[in-house]
């Protein structure tokens, strides 16, 4: 089994590789930096929202504007500081033009957050929102009717206990969603303490062989409700220091 030291090294080596990825032309093009996610790289905490907005895509980290600051406080409500946990997204560059993510983006983006689950070994995985919560269960069920219902979902290489949650910015533009998400914040503790759920089997492949003029070919990923919000800002992509993943 690997240590936490040599999953932090493989982590931080998809970083670099995520850092420079062009799978998508238009949000390479985009994009003033690549937001991988940043926090505790041994959480057992994983929270992961929908896209970066325009503060994340400046700074390069997720949840910094004011849905950051609430997540920060509510994570501070049940003991906990944004430094014990690991915070992601689905996509992790912005799409530009306020436009919801495509499903190519979405395939093509999916690798990197299934290596982050692999290498950073979460509990438990809250989702922020529909777009989330949809994509990781999938299933088109929306939030308002899962959020607080928490599952045991195998996601990717890694079986974990779901805990789908309402988006801080909903909760910032609808302040009636405010009480409820504190609600299912507060079990949060609980489900931490549970024993982790039992993990799946690795699945070993035979070796492939391939002839010289086998041409890999993507699957598109169905399309998917989602909920963006963000600001058209185009700029030239910025290369990331490794420094923003937090506690790397």
């Amino acid at each position: 089994m690997r240590t936490a030291q040599e999953r932090r090294e493989d982590l931080k080596a998809v970083f670099h590789e995520a850092s420079a990825c062009t799978r998508c032309p238009q949000l390479a093009a985009t994009r003033t930096t690549v937001v991988f996610g940043s926090g505790n790289s041994d959480a057992d905490l994983m929270f992961v929202g929908e896209a970066p907005g325009r503060s994340e895509d400046e700074q390069g980290l997720p949840f910094v504007g004011q849905a950051g600051r609430l997540l920060s406080e509510l994570l501070g409500e049940i003991g906990l500081e944004r430094s014990d946990v690991f915070v992601a997204n689905v996509l992790k560059c912005r799409p530009p033009g306020n436009r919801d993510p495509l499903p190519q983006e979405i395939a093509n983006c999916e690798d990197y957050l299934f290596r982050q689950l692999e290498l950073i070994r979460p509990r438990v995985v809250c989702t922020l929102g529909n777009f989330s919560t949809k994509l990781l269960r999938a299933d088109p069920t929306g939030i308002t009717r899962l959020h607080g219902r928490t599952e045991v979902r195998t996601i990717g290489p890694r079986t974990v206990r779901l805990h789908p949650l309402y988006h801080p910015a909903a909760a910032l533009y609808t302040r009636s969603l405010l009480d409820t998400l504190k609600a299912d914040f507060a079990r949060i503790p609980d489900l931490l303490a549970l024993d982790p759920p039992p993990q799946p089997e690795p699945v070993v492949a035979p070796p492939a062989v391939l002839e010289p003029d086998l041409i890999e070919r993507e699957e598109e990923a169905p399309a998917l409700e989602v909920e963006a919000r963000r600001v058209e800002e185009d700029e030239a992509p910025a290369p990331v220091p490794e420094a923003q993943l937090g506690l790397f």
